[in-house]
């Protein structure tokens, strides 16, 4: 399963409005290997992706990256405002 999969299938599960969750890919720090993909949720969903100390968005990055080594780039998720 690719790294955006994991994300699409995870994050909807969540969030209370998982209609409003978009996960976008970017471009990477410029190194052009790395892939960033961008979450963004509703505002009062924000803590519950992030986690009290961030503990769930760093689950979600290790998820992400380990889903990631198939396609051999380095993988990183972002959450935006």
């Amino acid at each position: 399963m690719a790294a955006r999969e994991v994300l699409d299938y995870v994050i909807p599960w969540l969030v209370d409005d998982p209609d409003a969750v978009e996960v976008v890919e970017a471009e990477g720090d410029g190194d052009g290997e790395t892939v960033v993909y961008e979450l963004t949720v509703d505002p009062d969903d924000m803590g519950k992706v992030i986690g009290k100390r961030g503990r769930i968005i760093r689950s979600l990055r290790v998820l992400a990256r380990a889903a990631g080594r198939d396609d051999g780039r380095p993988v990183t998720v972002e959450v935006l405002d």
